[in-house]
């Protein structure tokens, strides 16, 4: 009773009671131990996580967990695997959660624990939500949802039928978006909530005028206002009344939306979002109106609104989210600058929306309110002796910069909606058993026409290309794109390719010295962990070949490859680290990827080096090489591009990496890695080397793009 009692004062942030009524129950325990003990331990972490301490419950909870393992506790065992998923929600560690989730909802299904399952199967789809998973994540809502009818739980079902409207919303299924809403509109109503009737609909308004139904989306708007007058919640009110806004502008109303734009903008109740949210509606009033001075104003008006906000965030966890928030803002912006001829302001603006978590925290300088920071891209092009390409993907309109010593030139390109159709299903085909080039796939050669062609007068054949990627662009390796003519090939046969994160990360660049600096950190070949990352036949190969390279040299290997001794390793002193081991990527909490090692004793189960780790210890490496599977990442996040492995070793500080879009075979990996470091050897340039360890795979056996494709080069600072 004790334990239960110090649960319910820590919910209602009782925080001294609930530690009184705790004190007691484990001095009981103390004088006379039991199983019931577990439940103090557990409560213990109920209310750390309570007291926003999410580290302490962690530990409470994976200390009820052990004890409900040692005692037979079943029942104890799946809340403690839950309540540590929940914490790791709590931190936006979808992945991690995912891991506590899973064993919780089967084991209390098992149980018959019907309470603990929902709660498992609801979080499980919340993590799968943010994870990007959006198809998974709807199977679990709507599992949760028909859980929750099944044992009368009305506000979980509220819960997952709102998240499920959240899945379909972000899908652009507006219709079934608005039923999950109505749905849990119809279930508040029974309830008389009144706060969950006004967010469904705040909700269904916002979702009606983005599907273009004005007169609902201004009846629900109406209702929401007229709910939070009656609680005289001003904030509660501003939501909705912004969505009058933008069905006044959309219904042509000038003065009505630019009055109430400026009224939400400037109510001293207004949080950042719905000021740059109003800011950006007169923007596009008002070049709607063809009033191009205020609208370029209020452009920028809200876009230091939104980094303003954004400068206040402290997590990158967070940070890296919160970035899609402006997307709406910048395309419009760029939209706008390119359709004025303002070529060059058009792409200083883009390039400072991109990877400005890795530039913020590699010191590079940051924009003002004024402007973005001054770019000199025909400078850079000039140093760097090679053609930069630069895409962005808009929602209407897409464009390439192609940017040479002498030339800037601005190509329009469809909307991002059909380049990303095509970019997926070549990936697919890449990664498929067929091979590319002898099918002649249309979707390869389209993408050539489409993305390359357009700039093909201005990239000399056998030159250096720079490629600045945008969106479902960073999931594919240009290289294999291909090139119509007499003989169709490959675009790597022509050109040697780099990848960059942002035009200001490669002019901050350095050239690599073309010979290896003597000195390598060589770590992999690591004993398998569990039966999920089976050992790697070629891994000691490959280990042995590169490090026959390197006179000056640290290897960690089996046993001892483990991520405390990378981090103990003082990797700040090498020129040259190499990974051979497994690799793991997390979507929407990419700082969850991690390089799979040996554990540092059998009991042990921290085997993952993750990069939230990785980017927190300085690097000065002319070269990293992630020879792992996903190294580069799976989520592409706007502004920062994929965000994994390789973005924590450039934001390390390493000046370049090489790391993997998929999973090669061990075998070709071992040669092409060979093959690089062998010319390196010979004196090539980084991109030269790995251009030509990749064509001499071309040529022999392993010709297919599945196995000399997933390794792209990475230009850091």
């Amino acid at each position: 009773m004790l334990a239960i009692e110090g649960v319910a004062y820590a919910r209602v942030h009782s925080f001294r009671e609930a530690d009184r009524s705790l004190s007691h129950a484990e001095q009981l325990c103390a004088a006379a131990p039991g199983a019931i003990c577990g439940t103090v331990i557990r409560a213990r972490g109920v209310l750390a996580l309570e007291r926003a301490q999410p580290k302490e419950a962690a530990r409470f909870f994976a200390e009820s967990l052990s004890f409900a393992r040692a005692h037979g506790d079943q029942f104890l065992e799946a809340t403690a695997l839950l309540n540590l998923g929940a914490t790791s929600l709590r931190e936006h560690h979808f992945d991690e959660a995912i891991g506590w989730l899973e064993p919780a909802q089967a084991l209390a299904t098992s149980l018959g624990a019907e309470s603990i399952a929902l709660k498992a199967t609801g979080n499980l789809g919340w993590a799968y939500y943010n994870l990007g998973d959006s198809e998974r994540a709807l199977e679990l809502s709507n599992d949760a949802e028909r859980r929750a009818v099944g044992i009368g739980d009305v506000f979980d079902q509220l819960s997952w039928i709102t998240n499920s409207g959240y899945v379909y919303t972000d899908l652009r299924d507006f219709t079934r978006a608005k039923q999950s809403y109505m749905e849990a509109y119809g279930l508040a109503k029974k309830i008389d909530s009144k706060e969950d009737i006004y967010n469904a609909l705040r909700a269904l308004a916002l979702v009606s005028v983005e599907s273009g139904e004005l007169e609902n989306s201004r009846r629900y708007s109406d209702d929401a206002i007229a709910l939070a007058r009656a609680a005289n919640n001003r904030l509660d009110e501003l939501y909705p009344l912004l969505v009058k806004g933008l069905i006044a502008a959309r219904s042509h109303d000038e003065a009505e939306a630019e009055t109430i734009f400026r009224e939400v903008e400037q109510d001293p109740r207004a949080n950042a979002s719905l000021k740059w949210k109003s800011e950006h509606g007169l923007a596009r009033l008002y070049e709607d109106e063809n009033r191009y001075d205020l609208a370029d104003r209020e452009y920028r008006i809200a876009l230091s609104t939104f980094e303003n906000a954004r400068s206040s965030l402290v997590r990158q966890d967070s940070i890296l989210p919160f970035s899609t928030n402006a997307f709406g803002i910048y395309d419009d912006y760029i939209h706008f600058l390119a359709a004025r001829g303002r070529t060059g302001e058009a792409l200083r603006w883009a390039d400072y929306s991109r990877a400005r978590t890795l530039a913020e925290g590699l010191g590079l300088p940051k924009g003002v309110s004024a402007g973005a920071p001054a770019l000199n891209a025909q400078e850079l092009a000039k140093r760097l002796k090679g053609t930069l390409l630069f895409f962005w993907l808009g929602e209407k309109q897409s464009y390439l910069w192609a940017v040479t010593s002498q030339k800037t030139g601005l190509f329009p390109l469809p909307a991002a909606a059909e380049i990303a159709a095509a970019a997926q299903r070549y990936r697919a085909a890449l990664t498929g058993p067929q091979d590319v080039l002898e099918s002649a796939n249309e979707d390869g050669r389209s993408l050539y026409r489409t993305l390359i062609a357009p700039a093909q007068d201005l990239l000399p054949k056998d030159g250096r290309v720079f490629v600045i990627p945008d969106g479902p662009l960073n999931n594919l390796n240009f290289e294999t794109l291909l090139v119509p003519g007499p003989k169709l090939h490959y675009w790597l046969e022509d050109t040697t390719i780099s990848n960059a994160n942002s035009l200001r990360m490669l002019a901050a660049s350095r050239s690599a010295a073309k010979k290896p600096a003597h000195n390598l950190l060589l770590i992999g070949n690591s004993l398998p962990p569990n039966d999920k990352y089976p050992e790697l036949p070629k891994a000691a190969a490959q280990m042995d070949g590169v490090a026959k390279h390197f006179p000056r040299q640290r290897i960690f290997s089996g046993v001892q490859a483990t991520p405390a001794a990378y981090l103990a390793s003082n990797p700040e002193q090498f020129s040259f680290i190499h990974f051979v081991a497994h690799g793991t990527a997390s979507r929407l909490s990419p700082l969850d990827s991690a390089i799979v090692l040996s554990k540092a004793t059998a009991a042990d189960d921290s085997f993952k080096l993750y990069a939230r780790d990785i980017v927190q210890h300085p690097l000065r490496a002319d070269l990293v090489t992630i020879s792992a599977c996903y190294g580069t990442g799976e989520r592409s996040y706007a502004g920062e591009g994929l965000v994994g492995l390789s973005w924590a070793f450039l934001g390390a500080g390493a000046h370049n990496v090489i790391a993997a879009l998929w999973e090669a075979t061990d075998t070709s990996t071992e040669q092409l890695m060979e093959a690089f470091y062998d010319e390196l050897d010979k004196g090539a340039p980084l991109d030269s080397a790995l251009r030509a360890a990749k064509l001499s795979l071309l040529r022999g056996r392993f010709h297919n793009p599945f196995y000399w494709a997933p390794f792209q080069l990475y230009r850091g600072s």
